[in-house]
Parts: C-alpha cells; sequence; structure tokens
C-alpha cells in the first residue's frame, strides 16, 4: 500500500513566546537515547500529557502503561497520562517547557512539529526505535515520518494519522426531505455545494445547524483546510516564504465559507454552539477517531470530505509523541515510548488513531479495533482517506502565525465582510513573519 501524506502548512492554539522560549533554553540539548536504558538508582515515575479527556482512551493508555511497568520494575514505578483541555494545550505545554516542568512525552500537535523539532526541545527517538527488538521500524510509512524528522534524526512518532471526514445525521436530512449523501457519494455527485445544499435545508426543517466544522469555532481558522483543499487553496507557500491568502482560490473558498454562514444558514453563526454527536447539528466535518463520541440515539453515516471545485482532495490531522530532552528520564522515557508503539499495541491504538505502520493499514485490522464502523466505511473513510492526503497547515512560526490570522480573519465574520480586503489585509499583517 502507497500511502502518501503530503505536509501543509496548518495549526493550532498556542503562544509563539512559549516555544520561542523553549527554543532558546534547550537548543543543542537534544539527545540520543539509546535502546537499552541505564537501569536508574531506584524506578522513576513517568508523566506523559495528551489533550484527550475520553475515558476509555485513557484506560487504554493505562492499561499499555500497567504492562510496561509490570515488565520493567527495574526501570518504572509508574506512568500517568495528564489531560489538558485541547484549546489550551500548546499554551499549557510551552509554559510547562519554558518553566521546568517538562513531562517526560508528550502529544504534538503537526501544526507546531517545525517548530518542536527546530527547538531542540525533543530528543531523536530513531535510534531507540531501530534498535529495539521487534519494534519493525521498516514498517513505519516514510512519508508519515516527513513533518518529524530533522538531518538523520526522528524527533517524534506520528501515533495518529486521522483523515477528516463528514458524519452525518441521515434521520435530520431524510426528515427535511433531502437525499441521502452516501448515494450521492456512489454516484460521484458529492460535492461541497451539495453538502451545503442539504445542511441548509436540514437546518430549516429541524431548527438545528446544518454543517459544522468540529474545532473551528471562529478561531482556530487552520479547520478550515477541510474545506478549502476541495478549491487547491492555501494560506500560504509550500516553502512558507509569501502569504497566498489573498490568491484567487482561497478567496473564492472563503467567499464560500462566508455565504454558507451568512447567506444560507448552512452552517453555525459565530457565537453559536452545536455538537453534532450530541443531536445539535445535520453533518460534521471532523477526524475519524472522534467515531467513539457516537451513539444510537441517531441514525447516521460517515464519507468522505466532498469534492470542492478543484476535485476532491483528502485531508488528515496528524500529531506526534515527542520524548523532552531536559525531562528528568528521557532515556527511559523513550524505551516506554518504544514499547506503547510497538506493533501489538499499535493495533490496540488503532481503534481510535490510524497508526503509521504500513501493515496495520487495512479494513480489516481497522475493523477489529473500530466496531461501530464497517469495514466498507474504513476502507473508503480511512484507508482511501490517508491516500495522497495533505495536513492541516504547518510552519516554523506557526504560533505567531496562528494568533495574528485569527485575529485578521475576525472581520470576516460579518455578514457585510468584504471577503477579498479581508484576505489582503491579512497577507499584508503575515509576511514579515513568513519571511523572518
Amino acid at each position: 500500500m502507497s500511502v502518501t501524506p503530503t505536509p501543509r502548512r496548518r495549526g493550532f492554539l498556542a503562544t509563539g513566546a512559549g516555544i520561542a522560549a523553549v527554543a532558546l533554553t534547550l537548543a543543542g540539548c537534544s539527545g540520543t537515547p539509546t535502546a537499552e536504558p541505564e537501569t536508574p538508582d531506584e524506578p522513576v515515575s513517568l508523566r506523559m500529557t495528551v489533550w484527550t479527556a475520553d475515558e476509555t482512551q485513557l484506560a487504554l493508555f493505562q492499561e499499555i502503561a500497567d504492562a510496561y511497568v509490570e515488565e520493567n520494575p527495574e526501570l518504572v514505578s509508574e506512568i500517568t497520562f495528564e489531560p489538558i483541555p485541547f484549546e489550551d494545550y500548546t499554551t499549557t505545554l510551552t509554559t510547562q517547557l519554558a518553566g521546568g516542568n517538562a513531562p517526560d512525552l508528550a502529544w504534538i500537535l503537526e501544526s507546531y512539529a517545525p517548530e518542536f523539532v527546530e527547538s531542540g526541545a525533543l530528543v531523536d527517538i530513531a535510534p531507540t526505535l531501530e534498535e529495539t527488538e521487534g519494534y519493525e521500524y521498516d514498517d513505519l510509512l516514510e512519508s508519515s515520518l516527513a513533518l518529524w524528522q530533522k538531518d538523520d534524526g526522528l524527533f517524534a512518532y506520528p501515533f495518529s494519522n486521522s483523515p477528516f471526514a463528514i458524519f452525518v445525521n441521515t434521520d435530520q436530512i431524510a426528515a427535511a426531505g433531502q437525499p441521502n449523501p452516501a448515494d450521492l457519494v456512489a454516484s460521484d455527485e458529492w460535492t461541497f455545494d451539495k453538502a451545503r445544499e442539504i445542511s441548509a435545508a436540514a437546518a430549516t426543517a429541524s431548527g438545528k445547524e446544518g454543517l459544522v466544522v468540529r474545532d473551528f469555532d471562529y478561531k482556530a481558522w487552520e479547520n478550515l483546510a477541510t474545506i478549502w483543499n476541495g478549491w487547491d487553496a492555501a494560506p500560504w507557500s509550500e516553502d512558507g516564504a509569501q502569504c497566498t491568502f489573498a490568491d484567487p482560490a482561497m478567496v473564492d473558498a472563503m467567499t464560500w465559507i462566508h455565504d454558507a454562514v451568512f447567506t444560507d444558514a448552512a452552517m453555525p453563526e459565530p457565537g453559536v454552539t452545536a455538537d453534532f454527536f450530541a443531536g445539535d447539528a445535520a453533518m460534521t466535518i471532523t477526524q475519524i477517531s472522534r467515531a467513539s463520541a457516537i451513539d444510537d440515539s441517531f441514525a447516521w453515516d460517515i464519507l468522505p470530505l466532498p469534492a470542492g471545485p478543484e476535485g476532491k482532495q483528502n485531508v488528515i490531522g496528524q500529531a506526534g509523541i515527542g520524548v523532552f530532552a531536559n525531562a528528568e528520564n528521557p532515556t527511559v522515557a523513550a524505551d516506554f515510548l518504544a514499547y506503547f508503539t510497538n506493533p501489538e499495541n499499535a493495533e490496540k491504538l488503532a481503534a481510535y488513531f490510524p497508526p503509521p505502520r504500513e501493515s496495520l493499514l487495512n479494513a480489516e485490522t481497522m475493523g477489529a479495533a473500530n466496531p461501530k464502523l464497517s469495514e466498507e466505511q474504513l476502507q473508503a473513510v480511512v484507508i482511501e482517506g490517508i491516500q495522497d492526503a495533505v495536513t492541516k497547515p504547518t510552519h516554523v512560526n506557526f504560533a505567531k502565525l496562528q494568533d495574528t490570522v485569527r485575529a485578521e480573519l475576525d472581520a470576516l465574520w460579518t455578514a457585510d465582510a468584504d471577503v477579498e480586503s479581508v484576505l489582503t489585509a491579512t497577507c499584508d499583517a503575515i509576511t514579515p513573519l513568513l519571511e523572518g
């Protein structure tokens, strides 16, 4: 199987000062743990920060960690997982790092991969993974490692390679007399225009909301990449040096989004909160890992992202696990990471987080780990959704860019906004950050 996620520039909320402080503090301090960690004077405790609060996921993490503790009592006494709310995650993590309270391991969003890799905050885990017996390092897809590599080193393991898809509430859609989106997929008519039309009709009929881009909330603008990629649009050039927010493709895409909100009422307006999984909306764009939140309170389906004017574009969210150089026990932490992500445990984690292992990326394996989804859904949404996918925007200066773009786009979210003027002003504001 050839799986080729293509890194594009993307992000998440944080403060540039936090990561900058880490870069200054840790520059030149990254290390290379060995496959066999030196036994400490007494067993140590490890801490990993995560942004999930899902009890089922945390229980699985703890099950794997407890097994490692049982097998390695001379190395570790306990392993704990510290959930940090998604909206505060990177800010809190960078504050811990700058304050000398680094976790041993942490989840890292792909948006910030360039910053963390370049900062020297992370140790090179490649030797540990390569030398650990039974790890099967060659099974890791090279394309999935790209964001986390520098020179010959690997500075985080991409544990989640989760495609974005559309969950649909087929009860609300049927009640509005609209066509089943699955039939449109089958007839190759599943487009963003159709999704917008159906969502608007369903919202009118139900009195609820139509299409929700989950976690956008008029703050995390980078999540709109799940739409604008259908226009072949991007916020900046592939090399990160030139702003492209004001290019015609992005103007067209953002105009489409603006009109979906303020003209058709197909998407929620600013200040409106709607949770698809609570039955508040007809559709939501989110990652496959959110399937664990769904229940049987309404009929639902999951479908690939629709096609835009430039065709269908797959988009994935990627997250890595890194080991911090200034934590107390980086060699033991790296050894645990090798255990946590070995073939057996990667298969368990695949229930929520599509792994970077080629041997596990098939509908049969994924189906065993995802009982809520059929093998047909997994093939269409996960396996094919990873093919030739792009990530949301990333940039070595993303933290500052994220905040600046968000501030500039505030002017876009009014009914009478001039889309092209707002995007031109956005380019004016971020060009110095791109050039710097």
